[in-house]
């Protein structure tokens, strides 16, 4: 049974190794907090981009949710040279600094009133997430000793902070871009403004609060060093796994999706990481590793389906949704944060089942927690192929259904999200814990540009539609014809994604060779 102590990590002080913080390092507070103000600047852009380009720039939808999903894929594509970077040179604790500081930049430029500052902004806000998104979650994993069986509730907690972000960041940027007489661009001005106070925060308390969390690459470059003096061919064989598998991942890129630039650096990114992990690593390393690349595929799934939020469903409650209560009308953006009001609501009570489970020996496995996850995600695309039927026939329907829909995805998402984290790390080595987390945003990163690409498909009144055809194309085409037939299509995904991973659990435990349990050991 695994050590249910609350030993801190090595190296953090008393002041950040106390547990006043619902029982949890201080240290996870700070960390909590830094997240939650970069949540609050990405949420409260996201609930603006598609609505901006259609409604205010006159797009057509299938370009504006090309565009949306295009940019969230780099935004979770980053992070894997961000991750890097942070492992080899820069640090954790400098990384989320940097990162902290382009994105503030991003939204500020965002706020200039042209299309080229849109697109500079937008890059911006891409290249700082790279820096600050896995590497947060990075440290939080270090802030635990090993067996410490505090780590899953820990990242909910943690997931708590994103999500109290997720919530006021529509609110603000959305009141100001709908209502206020200020206007969009200020709406993406206050995302700015929500990043810069989380950085102001993380540099007064990041030495009280962490100690030497984040700081470990300098001592990792010392014993890198002293390794190469005994394997001066170590380094040389760690480029030529990253070539080896850029062109590999590259040229699998141009066979399934053309020789466009897009697909060829996103394959050869994940290429370069699977070779440096996998063909780095030997024996139980190297199954763990294994592990976390098949759990990262399934997670595509859910992502591509739950995406749909900022685009798809966030228009549905734009054109087809009843937004007026008591005679006021609450601004469509206002429903991009119910779905972090459910997990404010809930994460408590899942952390503290996932616990009590554990005490009595009948926690499920993490991959387990997933497939429920990717079952409870079709269920809410149940009720939008509900509400869909009811806008098919040409009225304004219920919030209800939006509500219910987004009340099951947020149940499915805490199955899945938060745990996945503390799953990586978890099972990841140590010298890889920031790059194998970029790849958990990996999957976040297809699953975004699959949900864009999907969301063309929505059948908006008036707007033109993506070209049929034979094919997936032409399918896709003919089914989204309605609201209904379009939503069919996350419930099928989502139900055989579910049905198909449940397949694989009993694989996943073995490869996890028993760190997939409460407090196991990180790599």
């Amino acid at each position: 049974m695994s050590d249910t102590s609350a030993t801190p990590a090595v190296g953090l002080p008393p002041a950040a190794a106390d547990t006043r913080f619902f029982g949890h390092p201080r240290g996870l507070r700070l960390l909590f907090e830094a997240e939650m103000w970069e949540r609050f600047s990405f949420y409260g852009m996201r609930a603006l981009i598609v609505p901006f380009l259609v409604n205010v720039q006159g797009w057509q939808m299938p370009a504006a949710a090309n565009v949306y999903g295009t940019y969230n894929m780099a935004v979770y594509l980053t992070p894997l040279v961000g991750g890097y970077l942070a492992d080899r040179w820069i640090g954790t604790r400098r990384s989320l600094l940097i990162g902290g500081a382009i994105i503030s930049a991003g939204h500020f430029v965002l706020a200039l009133p042209s299309m080229r500052a849109f697109y500079v902004g937008l890059s911006l806000v891409v290249i700082g997430t790279g820096f600050f998104k896995p590497n947060a979650s990075t440290m939080v994993g270090q802030l635990y000793a090993k067996g410490d069986a505090r780590r899953d509730a820990g990242f909910t907690l943690f997931y708590m902070g994103i999500n109290l972000g997720a919530f006021l960041g529509p609110i603000a940027c959305g009141w100001l871009a709908e209502t206020a007489w200020l206007g969009w661009h200020y709406g993406f001005a206050a995302a700015g403004v929500g990043m810069a106070l989380g950085l102001v925060a993380y540099v007064r308390r990041g030495d009280a609060f962490l100690g030497d969390i984040g700081k470990a690459p300098a001592a990792r470059a010392r014993a890198a060093a002293a390794a190469r003096a005994v394997e001066p061919h170590e380094a040389r064989r760690t480029a030529a796994h990253a070539a080896a598998g850029a062109l590999a991942g590259g040229a699998l890129a141009a066979l399934l999706a053309g020789p466009s630039a897009v697909p060829l650096l996103a394959g050869g990114a994940v290429g370069a990481m699977f070779g440096v992990t996998v063909l780095g690593s030997r024996g139980e390393e190297r199954r763990r590793v294994l592990a976390l690349f098949i759990v990262v595929f399934f997670v595509i799934f859910f992502w591509a389906a739950y995406e749909q939020t900022g685009s798809s469903m966030n228009m549905f409650a734009f054109e087809n949704t009843d937004m007026v209560f008591f005679g006021w009308k609450m601004p469509a953006t206002w429903f991009q944060s119910f779905n972090p009001v459910v997990i404010l609501i809930f994460a408590p009570l899942f952390a503290s089942g996932w616990q009590w489970l554990a005490r009595r020996r009948r926690e499920p496995s993490t991959a387990s927690k997933m497939v429920l996850g990717l079952f409870l995600l079709g269920v809410g695309f149940l009720f939008m192929i509900a509400g869909g039927a009811r806008a098919d026939g040409g009225v304004l329907v219920s919030p209800i259904w939006l509500a219910l829909a987004y009340a099951f995805h947020t149940w499915g998402e805490l199955c899945l999200s938060p745990v996945g984290l503390s799953y990586v790390s978890k099972l990841a080595p140590a010298r890889f814990a920031s790059l194998l987390m970029g790849a958990w945003f990996l999957a976040n990163s297809a699953g975004q540009k699959i949900a864009g690409a999907l969301a063309g498909f929505t059948p908006l009144p008036g707007a033109q539609r993506p070209a049929g055809g034979a094919g997936l194309a032409g399918y896709l085409q003919e089914v989204s014809a309605t609201n209904a037939g379009f939503y069919s299509i996350f419930v099928v995904s989502s139900f055989a994604a579910a049905g198909l991973m449940l397949l694989f659990v009993p694989l996943l435990k073995r490869l996890a060779s028993g760190a997939d349990s409460p407090g196991g050991a990180q790599g």
